[in-house]
């Protein structure tokens, strides 16, 4: 009796003595498919959303500068660096980041062994790489050190570099303007930038740069006193230019016609 209880125990069928003592498999009860919940039809929500105050502001100044009658001083800033060139303008300023804090720490320790030890070996020098910031760019502007000036097209508020172009064009600068000032501050590693200049390159980029600096003179420096007497702005609304198109087809509708 033992040895059978063990049996059973175990889901041995020798421990049952007739095959109706075993205990009978459960059917698998099919359940019944529930129907799938009510999904209301997509649509734009962007109506009923209620954004942050900088993104209200942004399409403010956006709507204001398509309707009002903008300056030329300040819509040269539209026209920004094509797509290709400033592509590798970007491959080229990837190449002259400033260095690390990390990176200078290490670079002055060396700096300091090198001085203290006997005899003196050589002092490792500091890396090429672009500068940022608009006193540092402006000073070098002015003394013409500057190979090539960087200049964001979204700088808030835009009176910090508006006259950056005029004297870039005085000095006989090279000068380009692209979108985003955050794309800028990537290279410099911070937030945002508003500008950034180049000063010296290794021999082996200065194809590279003469190469960018021939494509923005053309589409900047030398088209700077079309920029001056062009003004922006004055463009209608959808629903203006709706109106009008409507007043436009009912008036070259014969008299005599249906609407």
């Amino acid at each position: 009796i033992r040895d059978r209880y063990q049996r059973r125990v175990h889901g041995d069928p020798k421990g049952y003595c007739h095959q109706s003592e075993m205990p009978k498999a459960k059917k698998e009860v099919k359940k019944a498919a529930k129907p799938a919940p009510y999904t209301p039809p997509k649509q734009d929500l962007n109506r009923w959303v209620r954004w942050p105050d900088y993104v209200r502001t942004q399409r403010h100044v956006r709507v204001l500068q398509h309707r009002l009658k903008i300056p030329p001083s300040v819509h040269q800033f539209d026209t920004t660096l094509d797509s290709h060139t400033k592509k590798e303008l970007f491959k080229l300023l990837a190449k002259y980041k400033p260095e690390t804090k990390k990176e200078r720490d290490d670079r002055l320790k060396a700096t300091a062994a090198a001085k203290e030890a006997k005899p003196p070996q050589s002092v490792p020098q500091k890396r090429l790489s672009i500068h940022k910031g608009l006193a540092e760019v402006t000073r070098m502007i002015e003394t013409k050190r500057a190979k090539l000036v960087i200049l964001a097209h979204d700088v808030m508020p835009l009176e910090l570099v508006l006259w950056l172009p005029a004297l870039c064009r005085k000095q006989d600068v090279p000068y380009c303007i692209v979108k985003g000032k955050a794309a800028l501050g990537r290279f410099v590693g911070m937030k945002t930038a508003a500008c950034l200049a180049f000063d010296k390159v290794k021999p082996e980029d200065k194809p590279q740069l003469e190469k960018l600096v021939e494509s923005v003179t053309a589409m900047f420096n030398d088209k700077y006193e079309d920029y001056r007497r062009h003004w922006g702005g004055l463009l209608l609304g959808r629903r203006a230019r709706d109106k009008i198109k409507a007043k436009a087809k009912a008036s070259a509708a014969p008299s005599g016609s249906k609407k």
